[in-house]
């Protein structure tokens, strides 16, 4: 791939001497290229390992045809943009020429060859710089998305999660992401994508509970053109989009049951089918889906096929609550902090000893969001080097509705409570004991059992 200000390197096949002398005379008129000739194709083979940016080449050589030059490059892989040039007029070869992957263009050799390859040449230099510029992008996306630069935490539950988005990284298997709400699902779906054999393709994210039911088909299938009120011109879905990457569907729960069936035959051929068309199309994605609601359960309930449910299922991982990994919640916090600060060009402040104690007592209801929300808040209410407690705000006005939202089992529901009122009373053990009207040493049996 050539980089800026380097030579640009062009082979020139062509068997008839006085015509390729003709060629390099006027391409040379750039002092950028450097131009070399081949009169075979063996010749050309011989020399791919000094990476020409483009191969310019005659359809006829006398060891071998331009179709069978061709068929050598896609059996190396090559990736060179391929300019031919004919003595034949006959549209239907140029036409299935064009249909390999490394042909930028044909061109018939007459008056105006040599301007129209110079013209074709200077596009393909600036395609090429294009394509150059997106390879350094996403591989600076892939560099933002290291595991340990990406997701912060040395807990136990964290570094597991770290195990297996490796295996997940290293195997083309579906990746089902658990986890209530906050904790980093498209997160770990992301930093999968960016550290697999698919970095360098799309990354596809949709979330299935923010679509439409009547919109989901078109959104994920594409549709044609007049397939139904208000489709003015053809449309790619989201798995076309995702072709050689990754989709990541979430909150996979809140799929339609007739949408999830064509999803089944969709995984099941490896091919999609656009509304309003007869005629399927293959793809190649790799699925990660998250949830953070019970598949099984929801199975169960006849919300979610069984068949599709075990389709998906692939290589679980579910993301631990921040509450189950405190040791994170400063690490967090000084990385949101040294973000946020950044961000806003101010001065980076440290959290005090009572501040850090305070943000570590909170069970974050909301998990790494919240956390987040409230750190930067606290950053902006600080007044001087420090962030301290009164800097800092916890939504603990949530609702009964709020507080049941989440299935659990009532000795769940009871450690809720009594962690509420001790973080709500600064684990003043007897005046929350006088508040729940239960005894004191019940609550030190359930601290000690780790059960608040």
């Amino acid at each position: 791939m050539n980089q800026p200000n380097k030579p640009f390197t062009i082979f020139l096949l062509e068997d008839d001497v006085w015509y390729a002398e003709i060629l390099e005379y006027h391409l040379s008129m750039n002092p950028d290229y450097i131009i070399e000739k081949y009169i075979t194709g063996e010749d050309c083979l011989k020399n791919l390992y000094k990476k020409p940016d483009v191969i310019c080449m005659d359809y006829s050589l006398p060891d071998m045809n331009g179709k069978d030059l061709l068929k050598h490059f896609q059996e190396l892989n090559l990736k060179i943009p391929v300019v031919v040039l004919s003595g034949q007029k006959e549209v239907q070869v140029a036409i299935d020429l064009l249909k390999w992957e490394n042909v930028d263009d044909y061109l018939i050799k007459d008056d105006d060859a040599k301007d129209r390859l110079w013209k074709t040449i200077i596009r393909v230099r600036e395609k090429s710089k294009l394509i150059n510029e997106v390879e350094h992008l996403k591989e600076e996306l892939g560099k933002k998305y290291e595991f340990n630069d990406a997701i912060k935490g040395n807990s136990q539950g964290i570094q597991r999660v770290f195990k297996l988005m490796q295996r997940a990284c290293d195997h083309n298997i579906t990746v089902s992401i658990t986890g209530e709400t906050g904790t980093g699902k498209e997160l770990v779906a992301k930093c999968i994508h960016y550290n697999s054999s698919r970095k360098k393709k799309s990354f596809v994210a949709v979330n299935m509970s923010a679509i439409p039911k009547e919109l989901i088909e078109s959104e994920l299938f594409g549709h044609e053109k007049g397939a139904f009120t208000g489709a003015h011109s053809r449309r790619i879905g989201k798995f076309e989009e995702a072709h050689k990457g990754t989709i990541f569907l979430d909150e996979i729960a809140d799929m339609d049951l007739a949408i999830q069936a064509k999803l089944l035959r969709v995984l099941q051929e490896r091919e999609i089918t656009r509304v309003g068309n007869n005629k399927s199309a293959s793809i190649d994605v790799r699925l990660l889906v998250a949830t953070h609601k019970n598949l099984a359960d929801e199975v169960k309930k006849g919300n979610f096929r069984e068949d599709l449910y075990f389709r998906l299922l692939g290589l679980p991982i579910e993301l631990p609550p921040l509450r189950e990994r405190k040791e994170d919640i400063l690490i967090l916090a000084k990385y949101f902090a040294d973000t946020f600060c950044k961000e806003n060009k101010k001065k980076k402040k440290f959290f005090s000893k009572e501040a850090r104690s305070h943000l570590s007592k909170y069970s974050y209801p909301g998990n790494i969001r919240e956390l987040k929300a409230v750190t930067e808040l606290a950053i902006v209410m600080s007044e001087g080097e420090s962030v301290e407690v009164d800097d800092i705000t916890f939504n603990t006005s949530t609702s009964f509705t709020d507080f049941i939202a989440e299935e659990n089992s009532l000795k769940g529901y009871i450690s809720k409570i009594v962690r509420h009122y001790l973080e709500k009373h600064n684990d003043d053990i007897s005046l929350v004991a006088s508040k729940l009207d239960i005894g004191k040493s019940t609550l030190y049996k359930m601290i000690k059992r780790g059960e608040v």
